[in-house]
């Protein structure tokens, strides 16, 4: 008699299936940077689309260029670097050049990207370390333009010096430029016009990049990506709550310390990065405990640099410097496995 005997094959674990795919996630971010993507053409005009058009076809055309010259697998479906793209434009003010952003991209994904392996192996911030490189032209990334004024102030294909520019449409000063000095930017005098000057700060009516000069669209993107589970609230808590706390504590000028609270999370990148940038799966940690002391290293360092540095905004730097420490953020708060002591031996 004849038996025969199923056989069972399994692959190596885990064994649980998830639907989450990296292009289902960049998908999700993708839409969410549409939000402050919508604000900014309302505030800067149509010239945004132009720099983040530019942006990410030069991102997607280098990591295609890349894989095609060493032979690799093509990764631009996965829309890693149209992400990378449309974050780099929206880190920059719309009067750019629009080679500024082409220089970028080669930067951020060929160098930063590439060349430590791809997705997943670089250990700094792609869009980040692009925008830290980009500073190599203060002068052309550093032009601030007053919004509200449509195509007066620069038109889709105008040239973009600051010599060809309209003296009244640049704005001298950010508002975390002005805090910088010392004191609340406000814009009509008084009270009235610090209140009326924080209202225009949370909803974006003011000089400064284009994706991070709207708190309330941030927010609402941030809100968007948690419902999403796209995103956790540790690094974004942990970062935004360490910069407000330690703004509260020592406010310049003899400020009232709320406001300059208010005013210090509002401003700049902070919200922007705090949302979009620090929370980049392959540069911040994955422990949950490791993710909040991540978020407050990016805090202090920010606050550090914002009243010591020479910059205006320490997020990008302060960021850049916490994903080199990352993996030590995770090896520090690893989870005890089962069955083991605290001490790395097995319990008795």
């Amino acid at each position: 008699m004849k038996i025969e005997s199923n056989r069972f094959f399994t692959s190596p674990s885990p064994h649980i299936r998830a639907e989450e795919s990296t292009r289902n996630i960049m998908t999700d971010v993708l839409v969410a940077l549409l939000f402050p993507l919508i604000m900014s053409v309302y505030f800067f005009g149509w010239r945004t689309l132009l720099i983040a058009l530019v942006s990410v076809f030069s991102c997607m055309f280098f990591e295609w260029g890349y894989d095609r010259v060493t032979k690799q697998k093509t990764t631009v479906r996965d829309l890693t670097s149209t992400v990378t793209g449309l974050l780099i434009a929206l880190c920059l003010p719309v009067s750019v050049p629009v080679w500024i952003p082409v220089f970028g991209a080669f930067f951020a994904i060929v160098v930063v990207k590439k060349l430590y392996g791809g997705l997943g192996k670089n250990f700094l911030n792609p869009a980040l370390t692009a925008r830290a490189f980009m500073y190599s032209w203060p002068a052309l990334v550093s032009v601030w333009i007053k919004p509200n004024l449509g195509e007066r102030a620069i038109s889709v294909f105008g040239r973009v010096s600051r010599a060809a520019l309209d003296p009244e449409i640049i704005a001298s000063l950010t508002p975390l430029g002005k805090m910088k000095l010392g004191y609340l930017p406000s814009f009509a005098g008084g009270n009235t016009g610090v209140i009326s000057s924080l209202r225009d700060v949370a909803v974006g009516n003011v000089a400064g990049a284009m994706g991070e000069v709207s708190a309330i669209v941030i927010v609402a993107a941030a809100i968007y990506l948690l419902v999403r589970r796209v995103i956790t609230i540790h690094i974004p808590a942990a970062y935004v709550g360490t910069v407000a706390i330690l703004s509260l504590l020592f406010p310049l000028g003899g400020n009232p310390g709320y406001l300059w609270a208010i005013y210090s999370v509002c401003s700049g990148g902070l919200l922007f990065g705090a949302v979009f940038l620090a929370t980049d799966y392959a540069t911040s940690p994955v422990t949950p405990r490791g993710r909040i002391y991540y978020g407050i290293g990016c805090g202090i360092l920010t606050f550090l640099i914002r009243y010591f540095g020479v910059y205006e905004d320490g997020v990008t730097f302060a960021i850049l410097i916490m994903n080199c420490v990352a993996c030590f953020m995770d090896k520090l708060c690893r989870p005890v496995r089962f069955g083991a002591s605290k001490k790395g031996g097995a319990r008795k």
